[in-house]
């Protein structure tokens, strides 16, 4: 919803509609009546257009209801949720087009249903509450759906950036300097480019980046590393090249005023990956890789450093080409994060393309599982920079095995947080075929759930919880067996 008008609009459009259908009377039974053209009729229901005095007069005389039955922006009690809706965060900020939903048909359908579809919304509200969905957390949940949508891969993105990288002389097949990304923005971009030392400001030690619009100056913290500020600079390039001006000022995360933010912010990652590791050669890397007979995690840190050396930027681009290039659709990415004297495990990022994976995020405070080799990773990481490994994973109650690798590293900056990052791809007999090292010895397959409280090992010795969800839903299936026994002898 764009403006007042439109909701104006809308809502006429939503009691119209409404007095019409409790005389039972179709578009062409209400044209008719007052004369008017049915298709005339339709864009004033789906909120296209507004009639004049007169003839809202004339609608009201012919449904035998009065002018301000239909005027009114009041709803009565089957739509009143709607109505908070239209005029909600979500109506005015979420891009319904990325999904490929019109606005009206979606008008549409909730009035054509209104007690049904407006009950179904306050069932998702109220799960929200529950379980802390807040704007934040909703917004990133659309942003992963519209990258799951399109199996994280994005050509236009990917052409802009061959396209930029001709104009500019830039070989995307091997390691990017720094300074030559530097250049780029102060030359053709009018960028003014200062480290700083954030950490005397207190609370923004973490922050690795701030971007000033009013004097296109960007601040880079003095702490990051080359690769971490090499992606800072392709990353602010992006936001050039694709004509993203709205956008968030900091780099990580502080807060965000709309979803276009969010868009936009993760358009212009998507630009800097493509920029510092290019799709061909990613591609022909990891085909290689998996060619091998043997899992051997030296190589796989080889095959990450020919690109870059940020696991980070390595595993997440991995996303990029293994569905579109490699037609491995089934996988997810996770981004673990464990803090320094704390057992807790937090994911701070995820993707699953093709469907909902077995590892996931869970907002109810639950335990994730210890033998999950990225869990694992962060727990040996006293005495390394960084750790690589993999496992099959198998989740025994759902009766399927992941093919996972995991890197983690040791926080730059001195919030005292370790991460984990992960790829995980489904063991089926395409990915089986195409990945030779899956039945290499040096592999390990470990039996693993995705929380303490609904795993079923049971002689899992690294448990943290007793599974108290999986004991409810075994109580409930007792209960049952036990009614129909009784029905049973009964009848």
């Amino acid at each position: 919803m764009t403006s007042e008008s439109d909701f104006i609009k809308t809502i006429f459009g939503l009691k119209l509609k409404q007095q019409r259908q409790k005389k039972n009377w179709s578009l062409q039974d209400l044209a008719v009546k007052t004369g008017l053209s049915k298709s005339y009729l339709n864009e004033i229901e789906n909120g296209k257009k507004y009639p004049k005095h007169v003839r809202i007069i004339q609608l009201a005389d012919s449904l035998s209801c009065t002018f301000d039955d239909l005027v009114s922006t009041k709803l009565d009690k089957s739509l009143a949720p709607f109505n908070e809706i239209l005029q909600s965060d979500f109506f005015k900020e979420i891009p319904l087009d990325l999904f490929g939903i019109n606005r009206n048909t979606l008008i549409s359908i909730i009035s054509d249903a209104p007690k049904k579809v407006t009950a179904f919304i306050n069932a998702l509200i109220e799960i929200a509450q529950n379980y802390n969905l807040g704007k934040e957390r909703f917004y990133f949940a659309v942003l992963r759906s519209f990258q799951e949508l399109y199996d994280n891969h994005f050509p236009d993105i990917e052409d802009k950036v061959v396209d930029f990288a001709a104009e500019n002389q830039l070989s995307i097949n091997r390691h990017i300097k720094t300074d030559l990304l530097q250049s780029i923005l102060v030359e053709k971009y009018g960028y003014v480019i200062e480290s700083s030392d954030f950490e005397s400001y207190g609370a923004l030690d973490n922050l690795r980046s701030l971007y000033i619009p009013e004097k296109k100056l960007l601040l880079l913290n003095k702490k990051l590393g080359d690769d971490k500020k090499t992606f800072v600079l392709a990353k602010e390039i992006g936001f050039n090249v694709l004509e993203l001006s709205v956008r968030p000022t900091t780099y990580s995360w502080l807060h965000f005023g709309n979803f276009e933010e969010i868009l936009n912010n993760f358009y212009a990652s998507y630009f800097a990956g493509a920029l510092l590791i290019s799709k061909e050669a990613i591609r022909e890397g990891i085909s290689h890789f998996f060619e091998r007979n043997s899992w051997e995690p030296t190589e796989f840190e080889n095959l990450l450093q020919t690109f870059t050396h940020s696991p980070e930027t390595f595993y997440y681009r991995s996303t990029n080409v293994l569905s579109a290039e490699l037609g491995i659709k089934d996988l997810f990415y996770l981004c673990l994060v464990k803090k320094e004297n704390s057992s807790k495990i937090q994911i701070l990022k995820e993707l699953h393309l093709n469907h909902q994976q077995a590892p996931h995020a869970n907002a109810t405070n639950e335990h994730y599982c210890s033998r999950w080799i990225a869990v694992k990773n962060l727990a040996h990481l006293r005495e390394n920079e960084a750790l690589t490994a993999a496992q099959i994973s198998h989740y025994k109650d759902l009766g399927i095995s992941y093919l996972v690798i995991s890197t983690s590293q040791k926080n730059p900056f001195s919030d005292g947080s370790n991460r984990s990052y992960c790829l995980g791809i489904l063991l089926n007999a395409q990915t089986i075929k195409k990945i030779r090292f899956v039945k290499s010895p040096s592999l390990k397959t470990i039996n693993v759930g995705v929380t303490c409280e609904s795993c079923s090992i049971a002689d899992c010795e690294e448990r943290q919880a007793p599974p108290i969800r999986l004991e409810k839903e075994h109580f409930n299936s007792n209960m049952k067996t036990a009614i129909e026994k009784i029905r049973h002898d009964v009848l």
